[in-house]
């Protein structure tokens, strides 16, 4: 992690394949987020270290995110796990280098490449956050996604008021371990949806299921079985959460609508293809397949690829 701090403020030092704008323009992809605000070219997020919640105001200056403080700067050892936190949410660890070689030899991802330059996979962080959304997702459109989380988030969640605007942080599992499958269904959950959430919360309380234990085992097809254990979670599931919470660039959700709908787009096919197709296509992006999807998936807030 490259950063300084400068005790009121600090300052990233992203790759130079990072664009700013690219990574806003998929944040606000909906007027329902409730995690975040954007204003004036900056994001608004409260972040939660140990029991303190900080709002955190990140711009663009000079090649660098700026990280602000707009109520007060926490500890420096806060300051150094906000930095951590917006680090991995922007994805910077990882060298995007490579997957654009591999996007330059490629004539689906060529293109995208070359439009979306430094987008990288805005990610989610909190294990329990990632997979509550990933369910909240399952089989219902992005509206009504994004309803149900507003909704468990402002029931459960932390907040914080500032200038008449609240802040929101997505609810602890061991908050959501404490309601009932009841509490969930009056927030529009369907009765399985419900029970799905509240088992994994169960799992995290009790330290079956940790983000840590799921990285030591390094192998993507090990992490995607272990994932698949879990009622709940199912194949395209396992591989959402692996490609934004645990950093898997070959994760790859070959039966999510939106990959076929992009593919569909920008290959100018009269339907869309079949998974074998996309199988197919995806060879070329061995390592990548994760980018390849996100790229993809970009692609389908243009009008003009």
């Amino acid at each position: 992690m490259n950063w300084m701090d400068h005790e009121t403020y600090m300052v990233i030092y992203p790759p130079k394949e990072f664009n700013f704008e690219e990574c806003l323009i998929f944040l606000g992809r909906s007027n329902q987020e409730v995690l975040y605000q954007i204003k004036d070219g900056s994001v608004y997020k409260l972040i939660k270290v140990n029991e303190s919640l900080n709002l955190c105001k990140i711009g663009f200056i000079n090649n660098c995110l700026k990280i602000e403080f707009p109520i007060i700067p926490p500890s420096i050892q806060s300051r150094h796990k906000v930095a951590e936190y917006i680090w991995e949410w922007f994805d910077l660890e990882e060298d995007l280098g490579k997957f654009y070689q591999v996007a330059s030899q490629d004539k689906v991802l060529k293109i995208l490449a070359h439009k979306y330059y430094g987008l990288r996979i805005m990610c989610i962080p909190d294990l329990f956050e990632a997979l509550v959304w990933a369910i909240i997702g399952q089989q219902i459109n992005l509206t009504f996604a994004y309803t149900l989380k507003k909704r468990i988030v402002e029931q459960y969640g932390g907040s914080l008021t500032f200038e008449g605007e609240t802040f929101w942080l997505f609810p602890s599992f061991e908050k959501i371990a404490s309601v009932n499958v009841d509490d969930l269904r009056k927030l529009q959950f369907t009765n399985r949806k419900a029970e799905y959430i509240l088992d994994i919360a169960k799992a995290m309380t009790n330290g079956e299921l940790t983000k840590e234990s799921l990285l030591q085992k390094k192998d993507y097809q090990q992490i995607k079985k272990s994932l698949m254990m879990i009622r709940g979670i199912g194949a395209w599931t396992a591989d959402y959460v692996m490609m934004k919470c645990l950093h898997c660039t070959n994760s790859f959700p070959v039966a999510d609508v939106g990959l076929h709908n992009a593919l569909k787009n920008i290959l100018g096919l009269e339907k869309k293809p079949t998974i074998a197709e996309i199988e197919e296509y995806a060879t070329d992006w061995e390592g990548w397949k994760a980018y390849a999807t996100f790229y993809l998936w970009r692609s389908l807030y243009d009008k003009n690829i």
